[in-house]
């Protein structure tokens, strides 16, 4: 794992001048990161994607690529340079997916973040490399383990919200990486199915505690000191959208009284359409 291949240079360069951009222009960062209203109301589906290239600060940034480092050559090796890029933004879409699921109804959720990718990363790797030795906090532990103690402190936090990380993230884009994993190479199930188990059981439990009960999570409101994610119920979901929605015509509407409906861009228009519909 002292290599990286390069897929995963690409990876790691478009990760570096995106996150690069974003936090140079706050403009560019809030039109790229994962909202669940700009994906939900707003259809700007690319999020699910593009949040995952930005990064809220460098040392998030250097900690998500150091991890990226230690993973990435040895899948790109044994599954290819397509199938690695498969994986990758499998993993990432998961993820974020598993986000968008579980804070659909808090409107002004926001999340930006390679966690997901690099957790679905790790998991393929316990997955496909029995044996896989993994460090938590420098003592070596068997890759099993590791997975079982990340899956159990991802729900623990999706269930507390106690913190301002993406454990949906990590653990949607994780499962999401060894499934993909273990359907591009089944064989694995038969020489490292007990690592597999032990990761997939409690989280399968977890998210058909989930669906069958969405109340399961009892975060409908709450926020915590320090942070800048809130959460909303559908009352107070409902307002906030239409709060929104007034904000942003009245913002087209100011810039028309200003200098012309010719000062509009085309994506402009179309919104005003939407938002007078």
């Amino acid at each position: 794992m002292g290599s990286i291949g390069y897929i995963s240079i690409l990876l790691l360069l478009a990760n570096t001048l995106v996150t690069y951009q974003g936090l140079n222009d706050r403009s560019f960062f809030d039109r790229y990161s994962f909202q669940i209203d700009g994906i939900l109301i707003r259809k700007e589906y690319y999020r699910i994607i593009s949040s995952g290239f930005l990064h809220v600060d460098w040392r998030h940034f250097i900690l998500n690529m150091l991890t990226f480092y230690f993973f990435s050559y040895a899948l790109e090796v044994k599954f290819g340079h397509a199938l690695f890029l498969l994986l990758y933004f499998g993993s990432l879409a998961g993820g974020n997916l598993l986000a968008l699921y579980i804070h659909r109804n808090h409107g002004d959720y926001h999340a930006v973040g390679a966690s997901g990718a690099i957790s679905g990363l790790i998991f393929a790797s316990i997955a496909v490399f029995p044996g896989l030795i993994l460090y938590l906090i420098f003592f070596p532990i068997p890759g099993w383990l590791f997975g079982l103690i990340y899956v159990l402190a991802s729900i623990y936090g999706i269930k507390s919200q106690s913190d301002n990380i993406g454990h949906e993230a990590h653990l949607g884009g994780g499962l999401a990486g060894m499934l993909t994993a273990v359907s591009l190479d089944p064989y694995v199930v038969r020489e490292n199915y007990f690592e597999i188990l032990c990761i997939l059981v409690p989280s399968a439990v977890f998210l058909y505690l989930l669906m069958r009960n969405p109340d399961f999570l009892l975060v409908n409101r709450f926020s915590f000191p320090g942070s800048q994610q809130k959460f909303y119920n559908k009352d107070e979901k409902y307002n906030y959208e239409q709060n929104q929605r007034k904000r942003e015509l009245d913002r087209l509407l100011d810039k028309i009284s200003r200098s012309g409906i010719g000062s509009l861009s085309a994506q402009e228009r179309k919104r005003l359409d939407e938002l007078n519909k």
